[in-house]
């Protein structure tokens, strides 16, 4: 059983993401922020990583690049979904470790299949 680590600071958007990986058999544990999203990596193992990029306390590229910093994070998928669509972004995310980045709002099917390919 995989485990996925989903963060984001909107409510409804961690809901919609923890309904999709749920019903394709992940289990999930939810962070509110990417500070949050820390102090539960340190805690355990996941499979990947899903956050998104704009929030309070520590954005998603910042946590990205601490996990890769972290021996048990270097090699799990970590893909940035978020509503940032340039290119710039995209390489910052890709500087600072990310796998994949998708943009909002997503489509569950193409997620799940992604989740799909990079996870191990």
């Amino acid at each position: 059983m995989h485990s996925i680590l989903a963060v984001d600071d909107s409510a409804s958007m961690r809901q919609m993401v923890s309904f999709t990986l749920k019903n394709a058999g992940f289990t999930v544990v939810e962070a509110v922020d990417g500070q949050d999203a820390w102090d539960k990596a340190n805690a355990r193992d996941f499979s990947l990583v899903l956050t998104d990029q704009n929030m309070p306390r520590m954005d998603g590229i910042t946590l990205t690049r601490k996990l890769r910093e972290s021996p048990r994070f270097k090699t799990t998928p970590i893909l940035i979904l978020t509503t940032e669509s340039s290119d710039e972004m995209k390489q910052k995310g890709r500087a600072a470790g990310a796998t994949g980045w998708l943009v909002k709002p997503f489509d569950p099917a193409k997620l799940i299949e992604v989740i799909g390919k990079v996870i191990r």
